[in-house]
């Protein structure tokens, strides 16, 4: 089976990511269990580090700490920076002291202030005193900038190169640091005090003539972000520009650090995971995985917005049984009450959910926001026709003679009413937010549909009114 799963890794077919993991992890409890440590060390010899903490964290807890001791030092570093947050806290109450120190002073800064992120400040305080006196002045450095900033995420293992050096001596610097830095594929130029003055790729570094000094090949141009950018325009600018790693300086713009695109992959999710809960008017939590949490926090998380709704739809019910005399008189009109509440909602939560996804990717921007939520509000009028084509002619088959031709007017008028208000507020409550200073995703599909349920149980009721008002006369 080892060699099975060494030819699917290494060959040209396409290879089932969690199908590894699982035979992996399978494997490893079994040769644990019987105390073949030997085929373990071969089993996990053609794996990636990932697909082995992946293996290690589905085990139960008694061998977590057994089959990562059968790793080798190198390896064992990379794979534990892949593993969850919960399983590397684990890992470490089970490792001895020196283990745990030789893991966490090798770690790269980035990953090793993500885990103090997740781990108790006394374990922290522990940790960092018995940290190399380098290591520890970087880790504390990261430590101090705010969380979900560049500074927070960047990595101080870059080549940094001087303008005077030569081609041939900046190529003999890199052969010496490729092995203790984050990526080599971009090197920046710094003058004596550190400030960043250029950047060069590796491949304009290779195809130089040797004797060329790095000033005259560099790019001066350079886009950075500062130590308190947000990770989420970090993230963007690394995007836009279709870079491996963006360069981070301090208020003197001195060269601090870089973001590499691999982390920045890991902001993307967290970013998408907290505006999708918050869509569905669920709080977001510290924790990376929601599903790892106790159903208390679970109950927490959702409960505040649902009381909210419980509240608005409250208003709801108020507004049918001030209305009680019209139903009372022309049952008919309660039959589709139901019909209009959901298509008001299904339509604000459509056109908030458009307008919240084009603030995150900053598209709306190109169009306008003025545009934006008049183009939402045509497109909440055409959807209201479209549906009253066919809930009119429903409504005056239901009713019999004068009392089918005011229900169908009244739904007709409200139905067209309903969406097109219901549009564009849902188009203009994200953009309200975000002017105010708000996360636009809190203004939650939930609470968009719940408040329009509201107007339009009044836009209705006040139609129908009107309608047989008119009639009466």
């Amino acid at each position: 089976m080892n060699e099975g799963i060494g030819a699917s890794l290494d060959g040209q077919s396409s290879v089932n990511v969690p199908l590894v993991a699982e035979l992996v992890t399978q494997q490893l409890e079994t040769m644990l269990s019987a105390g073949n440590y030997d085929g373990v060390k071969m089993l996990l010899e053609p794996v990636q580090p990932v697909d082995i903490a992946e293996a290690i964290g589905n085990l139960p807890l008694i061998l977590q700490a057994l089959a990562f001791r059968l790793l080798n030092k190198n390896e064992a570093i990379e794979v534990y920076e892949y593993l969850d947050p919960s399983v590397q806290q684990s890992l470490l109450d089970r490792l001895r002291s020196g283990e745990v120190l030789e893991l966490v002073e090798r770690m790269s800064p980035d990953d090793r202030v993500s885990l103090f992120d997740e781990l108790p400040a006394k374990v922290v305080r522990r940790l960092l005193s018995e940290l190399s006196p380098d290591e520890r002045r970087v880790t504390a450095q990261m430590l101090g900038y705010e969380a979900e900033t560049a500074g927070r995420l960047m990595t101080n293992e870059f080549i940094d190169l001087k303008e005077f050096h030569t081609a041939f001596e900046a190529l003999n610097i890199v052969r010496r640091q490729a092995p203790f830095t984050e990526t080599i594929y971009s090197l920046y130029v710094t003058d004596r005090e550190r400030h960043l003055t250029g950047i060069l790729s590796l491949r304009d570094l290779v195809t130089a003539d040797p004797d060329t000094k790095i000033g005259d090949v560099m790019t001066r141009e350079v886009v950075n972000v500062r130590t308190d950018t947000d990770q989420e325009e970090v993230a963007r600018a690394i995007q836009r520009y279709d870079f491996l790693a963006l360069p981070v300086v301090d208020r003197e713009k001195r060269l601090v650090g870089i973001v590499t695109v691999d982390d920045v992959i890991d902001v993307i999710e967290q970013e998408a995971t907290r505006d999708i809960y918050a869509a569905g008017a669920v709080q977001a939590g510290d924790e990376d995985d929601y599903f790892q949490s106790n159903l208390f926090s679970v109950a927490r998380r959702r409960v505040v917005w649902l009381f909210v709704l419980v509240i608005a739809n409250g208003l709801t019910a108020k507004v049918i049984a001030t209305n009680e005399a019209i139903t009372s008189q022309i049952v008919l009109l309660a039959a589709f009450i139901p019909l209009l509440i959901g298509a008001g909602g299904n339509v604000g939560a459509q056109s908030s959910t458009v307008v919240i996804r084009g603030l995150s990717t900053q598209r709306i921007q190109t169009l306008g926001l003025m545009k934006a939520v008049f183009r939402e509000a045509i497109a909440g009028a055409l959807l209201g026709l479209l549906m009253l084509l066919f809930v009119v002619p429903c409504a005056l088959w239901l009713g019999q003679g004068d009392e089918g031709v005011l229900v169908g007017t009244a739904v007709g008028i409200s139905l067209l009413a309903i969406t097109t208000l219901a549009a564009t507020a849902g188009a203009t409550l994200p953009l309200l937010f975000q002017r105010m200073g708000l996360d636009p995703a809190l203004m939650s599909a939930p609470f968009i549909t719940t408040a329009t349920d509201v107007a339009g149980v009044w836009i209705y009721f006040a139609t129908a009114s009107w309608l047989l008002t008119r009639i009466g006369n």
